[in-house]
């Protein structure tokens, strides 16, 4: 039986996961903010082009991976039934092979330039991406996350050195920067396999069982995997539309205020990987109560983060000042990471725990109809790319809120009011980013955020007394275990968070 999730472990595997989050977080940093600085805009934007489309080959499985997610994820790694698990394994590698291959074949004959290179080298990360994404799976279903941990330094250390050689050598051109990507990734394969060399190496089940296996794990993960990346098409089919329809250099410039954007999620992805698998193996009448404490801290820790777009655009635009447009762009941009955030952290982990995979994919279908629909008027009609990126906001706002809805409903649990006042925070934002300067923004915004704080002040307090009493009751009960011959931390903890949980509603 694989062992239970307490208070303690799971800080350990966040901080575990967060050191993962610093190192990626720092090649981030570089990606982001160092090479367009060394690079024309134009080798730029072709690299570009490469991660906005690498980033879905990881649909290519077709629901395999996500299935072992769902179906194996209560168990250890000694308790997994490694045959079965290494056939699946052959699948997929044979299975990504043939479509990659396939992919250079078209590559090669229907595009020319700059775009044939893009899109064989994507073709290539069909592999990689996969083969990567399966022994990450199996570190974060297994709770292993110290193990997640080392692999995605080492993938991200090695992006990232290469990197850094490639500009220390003053290299311009885009297909080397996209090579390094590709080198991250089998370096993480090599890292995996080393760790999960049970789950790569050995005998295979039979080939009946093989495909019996498969159908039943395709069967189970195709709906969260069609979640998941019907997700990224509501920010992706936005910037396809952009590339589209207007030049490389414009889609540049708005790829850079999505990727700066895009560092702020880090923290929330650290935390994220290891709540899955906690949350599947806690009690489910803590459920609720939970969601309830993760949210009333999530959303005032992100609205403060907002703040540092004033000072990190101020220093943005004297480092890279043929970008400058972009931090307008990501003025109005940045709210994304607030509910892109509770999607990621909160409302999927809970729909998955609770098997909702249906209702993650409805809001995210329906979230894609409307942005589409909005996308391609503002590109085609009104050719207006500001409001456009507004729309983009507007459809992840809408996202989020739907997806919460069907949770509170799954978890029995009433939220009105965060609604509204979350929805008046982001407005405004994007109106002190978009149209005031850049000081008196940042002074309005802080007394916004102040207001906010002042609105929820029972909210905090409650929060406050919540975490010292826990801690209060928890040594008690430990104590008492002590005395009583109990060896066991876990028991005290968990007698410990019922108290608190009868004592407090926050």
């Amino acid at each position: 039986m694989a062992q239970t999730i307490t208070t303690k472990k799971f800080a350990k595997n966040v901080v575990y996961s967060i050191i993962a989050q610093i190192i990626s977080l720092s090649v981030s940093f570089i990606l982001t903010l160092i090479v367009p600085r060394f690079i024309d805009e134009l080798q730029y934007a072709n690299w570009q082009m490469y991660v906005l489309y690498v980033g879905y080959v990881g649909v290519l499985h077709f629901g395999l991976l996500d299935g072992l997610v769902l179906r194996y994820s209560k168990y250890d790694y000694e308790e997994l039934d490694k045959a079965r698990l290494r056939s699946q394994f052959v699948v997929l590698l044979i299975f990504t092979s043939v479509i990659s291959f396939a992919a250079i074949a078209v590559s090669l004959f229907a595009f020319g330039g700059a775009n044939k290179i893009i899109f064989v080298l994507v073709a290539v990360g069909i592999i990689t991406k996969n083969i990567v994404t399966y022994s990450s799976y199996m570190f974060q279903i297994t709770n292993r996350i110290n193990k997640y941990v080392i692999l995605t330094i080492a993938q991200r250390l090695a992006y990232g050195v290469f990197v850094i050689v490639l500009l220390a050598l003053k290299v311009n051109d885009f297909f080397w920067y996209c090579l390094a990507d590709l080198f991250g990734d089998a370096v993480g394969i090599v890292i995996g396999a080393v760790f999960n060399r049970g789950l790569f190496f050995g005998k295979l089940i039979g080939l009946k069982e093989t495909f019996k296996e498969l159908k039943v794990n395709v069967l189970a993960g195709i709906i969260l995997m069609m979640a998941n990346w019907s997700a990224m098409l509501m920010i992706g089919s936005a910037k396809m539309l952009i590339q589209w329809h207007w030049d490389k250099l414009v889609f540049g410039k708005v790829s850079f205020a999505f990727s700066v954007s895009n560092i702020f999620l880090v923290f929330v992805t650290a935390i994220s990987v290891v709540l899955f698998p906690s949350l599947q193996r806690i009690q489910p009448e803590k459920l609720p109560s939970m969601y309830k404490s993760i949210r009333n801290v999530l959303s005032p820790v992100l609205f403060f983060m907002m703040l540092f777009y004033f000072i990190g655009s101020w220093i943005l635009n004297l480092w890279l000042p043929k970008y400058s447009e972009s931090l307008v762009y990501l003025g109005i941009l940045l709210p994304i990471i607030i509910f892109s955030s509770k999607v990621s952290l909160l409302t999927n982990n809970y729909l998955k725990v609770y098997r909702k995979e249906k209702l993650m994919l409805l809001a995210n279908v329906i979230s894609i109809a409307l942005g589409i629909s909005m996308f391609a008027l503002c590109a085609y009609v009104f050719d207006n790319l500001t409001a456009l990126l507004c729309c983009v906001v507007g459809v992840i706002m809408f996202n989020s809120v739907l997806s919460e809805i069907f949770v509170l409903k799954t978890i029995k649990v009433k939220i009105i009011k965060e609604f509204i006042v979350e929805a008046v925070m982001t407005v405004g934002f994007i109106l002190c980013a978009s149209l005031l300067s850049l000081w008196i923004g940042m002074a309005v915004y802080a007394a916004l955020f102040a207001a906010y704080c002042l609105f929820n002040y029972k909210l905090f307090v409650s929060l406050f007394k919540r975490k010292g009493k826990t801690a209060e009751v928890a040594q008690t009960e430990q104590t008492m275990a002590e005395q009583s011959g109990e060896p066991t931390s876990v028991q005290a903890e968990e007698r410990a968070q019922d108290k608190i949980d009868k004592e407090l509603d926050v």
